[in-house]
């Protein structure tokens, strides 16, 4: 017989963990089923994000940057050494080491908030029974008042570059690497390939990235992507547009891929592959028979602006469903959806979530780009203002970038915040919480910021939208 739950949640990812340890803070009776495994063989809460993207990402990013600034920007300040050298399993460790302490707390949250937690495949059947196959074979079934779907997303694999995990592989293989590729090849300039190439870039692989868009990255504020792609060549990062992946072959020990460009056909040999062309909802065998729940042609769970699928007591939660695939988001809609289930509102602002992209300079935006402004024909108003005349960033040696406001040409509203800089990953929050507040450049404008701080680029690119900035010529 199923035991009887008010909340069974399907994923112990970013969406799903939260959705659980709120429910679970409400009073509800709450599980959580997750099939991950670590490293090591071990059950592994907390999704991609923990155990093989954002967290994972960022301890190689952080080590990779340390190594880079060491040869590039520690000059600068004075500092010399000699024989700086990089031990890659060691860098690898660290980060294995941070997925394990972050991976290994959300099992103690589960157990904190009384979380009931089962380790397998959950899959969905007709009248809110989750069958849960866990990883000895054996089979239990619970029942759920409400069931949260929160099963994340997979990364999308070319059906003529299939990943082998040694020499064509997916983010997961690229946080994985023994020893730093002489040559790389990237297939996607997205934030996943942006991110990993930087990674290996600069701790010495001559990294070249293939992007069938004609423009990069079409998703961000034009005049950041024109500066974000001048620095990342500036470091070295070969980024090539237009340039469509047909084949590749691993031969050897190299993958030789041919490509199309506006010239035609090119080949490239490179010793490892990183394809970086997206992810997709992770559906596949989520659904039994009679459940009743519907996917869409992305093979996506269908909901409505509340995360409920239509089925009475069905919810779906993060990568899995419409909108972003962003952690934070999945936070939002997890906890969003515990407490409508709990009889109190519930509501994620999808306006006002923020996009990072953590390279170097790092690129952040919130709200409407420039173009998305003209194309709906909302009249704006824009102020900007360069890191390079901010005392705080110019004493880092970190210049590069600048801020772009957007505010409605007749109300000050703001409508968007574009950041290309050093730590914008930060900064970008003012406009999330300005913009959340329905607040009006003239409100940031008239916010005392600390002095000096990189946050008074925002002051001023504030200030600039009105035509009043201090430290700039209008």
């Amino acid at each position: 017989m199923a035991e009887q739950f008010d909340v069974v949640v399907i994923g112990a990812g970013p969406a799903g963990y939260h959705a659980a340890i709120r429910a679970a803070q409400l009073g509800l009776k709450t599980a959580c089923i997750d099939a991950a495994l670590g490293k090591d063989g071990k059950p592994a809460l907390g999704g991609t994000c923990l155990r093989v993207g954002c967290i994972p990402s960022k301890a190689l990013l952080d080590s990779s940057r340390q190594f880079w600034n060491m040869g590039h920007i520690f000059g600068e300040h004075g500092i010399s050494f000699d024989n700086a050298g990089i031990d890659v399993e060691k860098m690898v460790g660290r980060k294995d080491a941070i997925v394990k302490q972050f991976t290994g707390g959300i099992a103690m949250l589960f157990k904190a908030n009384k979380v009931a937690t089962y380790y397998g495949f959950g899959q969905l059947q007709a009248g809110n029974v989750v069958t849960v196959t866990q990883h000895d074979g054996s089979v239990v079934e619970l029942k759920g008042t409400n069931v949260i779907i929160a099963a994340g997303s997979d990364s999308i694999e070319l059906p003529f570059a299939k990943f082998d995990g040694k020499h064509i592989v997916d983010n997961v293989g690229a946080l994985d690497f023994t020893e730093t590729p002489k040559r790389l090849g990237v297939i996607g300039a997205g934030v996943i390939g942006l991110e990993l190439g930087s990674v290996w870039k600069r701790l010495g692989s001559e990294v070249t990235i293939l992007e069938a868009a004609p423009n990069f990255l079409a998703a961000a504020d034009a005049e950041v992507a024109k500066l974000a792609a001048r620095e990342f060549k500036k470091q070295g990062l070969d980024i090539k547009l237009g340039a469509k992946l047909a084949k590749a072959e691993v031969v050897g020990d190299e993958v030789v891929l041919t490509y199309n460009d506006a010239n035609g056909e090119q080949t490239l040999t490179v010793d490892k592959l990183l394809v970086a062309v997206g992810r997709k909802a992770a559906s596949k065998g989520l659904l039994g028979e009679g459940c009743q729940v519907k996917l869409n042609e992305r093979g996506q769970i269908i909901v409505d602006e509340h995360c409920h699928t239509g089925v009475d007591g069905v919810w779906a939660v993060g990568d899995c469903v419409r909108g972003p695939m962003l952690a934070h988001k999945g936070f939002e809609e997890g906890i969003a959806v515990a407490e409508l289930i709990a009889g109190l509102p519930g509501h994620v602002n999808f306006d006002t979530i923020p996009w990072v992209i953590y390279t170097e300079p790092e690129l952040a935006w919130v709200g409407k780009t420039e173009q998305q402004l003209k194309d709906e024909g909302i009249p704006y108003k824009a102020g900007s203002f360069p890191f390079a005349a901010n005392g705080r960033a110019v004493a880092m040696v970190e210049p590069a970038g600048f801020v772009k406001v957007l505010a409605h040409a007749e109300t000050d509203r703001v409508l968007g915040m574009h950041l290309v800089g050093a730590n914008v990953s930060e900064l970008v929050h003012e406009g999330v919480l300005t913009m959340e507040f329905s607040g009006s450049a003239d409100d940031l404008a008239r916010i005392c910021h600390a002095h000096p701080s990189l946050s008074e680029v925002i002051h001023d690119a504030a200030m600039a939208v009105s035509k009043r900035a201090i430290h700039k010529t209008n």
